[in-house]
């Protein structure tokens, strides 16, 4: 097949923005250009990979098949010069990893763990949400994805690597502070719920909490980060339940106050996936074997964030 590189390295930039102008754009390319190379791809092919609804840019059946493709093809490329970097000596290039953004306090610590062990490899690292990290699984988009809830639905390998608590916070002084011993769980449901956006992997554990415990929030405000939803804790705005890891300072520096609450906090596990197809390049095989070998490490690190 008559199919170059840059050809499929404009249609994985065309399916990454959904625009023909922001890719000819990140490709230093004009926008004409791009489009005959789409075009280019479409003759080969002998299938149409995009079509607009409205002004919307949407990849067809075609183009998904061809995305997976391609990513494929340029992981090899990656494994190829990384397999070439371990014959001059040097373990050295990149990983991309995907987050839940309940990782993304911890991560970091964990990344420059590891790169002081292998200096001449670079973490690119993006934070998304449960939607879409599952969405760039399905796409094989990146090297490793960090993320709890894996889903069964997919082939994926993973592996199970630390605890991720999930406590309830209100801001210092609030009414349910002055309890004395534990705070039943019933007492929250008068107060507004803080909560994350539909899509969101704490939201979603947090549901099937309240369902199994039959707890009912009125009041409900919605925000699209951890920040936000802390922020708005801080404010006296209302309760929320958040990741422990997102609020170690707050809690130690007294201005939140997790509830002594019985049933809690609910307890997930960070795990680290990759789809069971994939083969991983020698940079992402040595970030799991640090996760695997160096449990002393981890420890130490998720010990800073103990309250």
């Amino acid at each position: 097949m008559r199919i170059t590189l840059r050809q499929l390295q404009v249609f994985q930039t065309v399916c990454e923005q959904r625009s023909y102008s922001r890719a000819a754009e990140l490709l230093a390319l004009t926008q004409p250009a791009v489009s005959q190379q789409i075009r280019q791809l479409e003759d080969v092919l002998d299938h149409r990979l995009f079509e607009y609804v409205g002004k919307k840019l949407y990849r067809t059946d075609a183009a998904d098949y061809l995305l997976a493709s391609t990513a494929d093809v340029f992981q090899r490329f990656d494994v190829l010069d990384m397999q070439l970097s371990e014959l001059r000596g040097t373990l050295q290039g990149e990983i991309r990893i995907a987050a839940e953004s309940s990782a993304k306090y911890l991560l970091p610590h964990l990344l420059a763990a590891f790169q002081r062990q292998h200096a001449n490899i670079y973490p690119i690292l993006n934070v998304f949400n449960r939607t879409q990290t599952i969405r760039r699984l399905n796409e094989n988009r990146d090297d490793l994805v960090i993320m709890t809830d894996v889903p069964s639905d997919l082939d994926l390998d993973f592996m199970p690597f630390l605890s991720n608590p999930i406590v309830a916070v209100v801001q210092a002084g609030h009414l349910l502070t002055q309890h004395t011993g534990e705070v039943p769980l019933k007492a929250l449901q008068q107060f507004t719920l803080l909560r994350r956006e539909n899509g969101s992997g704490t939201r979603k554990a947090c549901e099937a909490f309240f369902h199994q415990k039959h707890i009912h929030f009125e009041n409900v405000v919605e925000f699209n980060s951890y920040e936000a939803q802390r922020e708005g804790v801080s404010a006296g705005l209302g309760i929320a339940f958040l990741p422990r890891y997102c609020v170690y300072r707050e809690l130690r520096d007294g201005s939140l106050v997790e509830l002594p609450i019985k049933e809690l906090p609910i307890v997930r596990s960070w795990c680290l996936v990759h789809p069971r197809n994939r083969h991983l390049s020698p940079a992402a095989q040595a970030f799991e074997n640090f996760i695997v070998q160096q449990r002393q490490i981890v420890s130490q690190i998720a010990a800073k964030f103990e309250v």
